[in-house]
């Protein structure tokens, strides 16, 4: 992914109002960021633990997304692999990430989810930059270009939902 001014992130954003985007925290260290590594930018609201934000590119522009981890169901609603990256996390690691529909749907309140790493670090494990605290990876017979390929197709399946 290509590096991302905060005015780029702010005006990606699908599922949430303009002022929302206005006001959201996005990361102050956009250019630290291992820019080269990663497929998408997915990052926590450190003053909101129950918001987080991922921006992707689909069909050649950037797509913003606002969720939200339910932080008060957080027993129920974990599971130990990334739907996205594949990447398995004992206790938190997996969480269900919610997001406002685009659109009208969004507007009537219609949402849906997917269970991400909680710290939205997929394409880090994907490569091995990151190793989840459960160790190392398990080892997979799919090279890291294939595993990036798998994980983006799951991420473009997710945002086929968030515009249906």
């Amino acid at each position: 992914m290509k590096s991302l001014t905060e005015r780029e992130i702010r005006d990606s954003f699908v599922n949430c109002s303009k002022g929302e985007a206005k006001r959201l925290a996005v990361p102050r260290d956009l250019e630290l960021l291992p820019w080269d590594d990663l497929d998408f930018l997915g990052w926590r609201d450190p003053g909101a633990p129950d918001r987080s934000y991922l921006v992707s590119e689909r069909e050649g522009r950037l797509v913003g997304l606002s969720m939200r981890f339910p932080s008060s169901y957080r027993g129920f609603l974990h599971r130990s692999m990334c739907s996205l990256c594949l990447t398995v996390h004992p206790g938190n690691g997996v969480s269900l990430m919610t997001a406002r529909k685009a659109g009208t749907a969004g507007r009537e309140g219609n949402s849906v989810g997917l269970y991400m790493c909680t710290d939205l670090a997929c394409s880090l494990y994907v490569r091995g930059k990151k190793v989840p605290d459960s160790g190392p990876r398990i080892k997979e017979t799919l090279g890291v270009e294939e595993q990036v390929t798998r994980t983006m197709a799951n991420l473009s399946a997710f945002l086929d939902k968030v515009y249906a």
